[in-house]
């Protein structure tokens, strides 16, 4: 079975503060603009819907006003592909060509990668667990997690480090152009204080 990684960048803040905003003008307008992506995602989870967990919106609405949220654990997964929505709508989507599709330990033979060129400060690994903001349910599926500016600033900073040192390793073509692809995520954020990335796996 292969997993996906969705890249987002985006005002962490601003992505934050919008669970438990109580927006209903963003709730109007993502039932707007994305009415046949929630009737979708109702689709293909219908099996867990008549099981008791909340459709898209239903989800959408608790995180957007902080609660309620299911008692059920099973559940807890639409509430991450809420918030995923809310990055989706209001952040930048990022090149995911290197992690969509991938198998196995991918991300591990990443973040291999960035230790050989003694980058430390960002792990792609994050992504596959559940760092939800604003008290939202845990869930394995999809696992999210993020990456703040000053830690992709001193990723950069590893990077340029190890170019100046002259200690540049060879890496596998495929690990390389991922690694290269992790660079560009951070050179985007760098020119933009206050900005991070948030990326999702499923």
């Amino acid at each position: 079975m292969s997993s996906s990684l969705s890249v987002y960048l985006l005002d962490l803040n601003a992505v934050h503060a919008l669970v438990g905003s109580r927006d209903d003008a963003l709730l109007d307008l993502v039932r707007e603009r994305c009415a046949a992506d929630l009737a979708h995602d109702d689709d293909w989870f219908d099996s867990e819907i008549e099981n008791g967990a909340p459709t898209a919106y239903e989800a959408l609405r608790a995180v957007v006003y902080g609660g309620p949220f299911s008692e059920d654990r099973e559940h807890a997964f639409q509430y991450a592909y809420a918030y995923k929505r809310l990055c989706d709508l209001t952040g930048y989507f990022l090149d995911n060509s290197s992690f969509s599709p991938y198998r196995g330990d991918w991300l591990g033979m990443v973040d291999a990668g960035l230790r050989a060129l003694k980058i430390d400060a960002v792990s792609v690994e994050d992504f596959d667990f559940s760092d939800l903001p604003g008290g939202l349910p845990s869930t394995y599926t999809p696992g999210c997690g993020e990456w703040t500016y000053e830690e992709c600033v001193k990723a950069l900073e590893q990077f340029e480090e190890t170019k100046r040192r002259g200690d540049v390793p060879l890496l596998d073509s495929e690990v390389s152009e991922a690694v290269g692809d992790v660079l560009g995520w951070l050179r985007q954020v760098e020119a933009r204080p206050g900005f991070g990335i948030v990326g999702f796996r499923s």
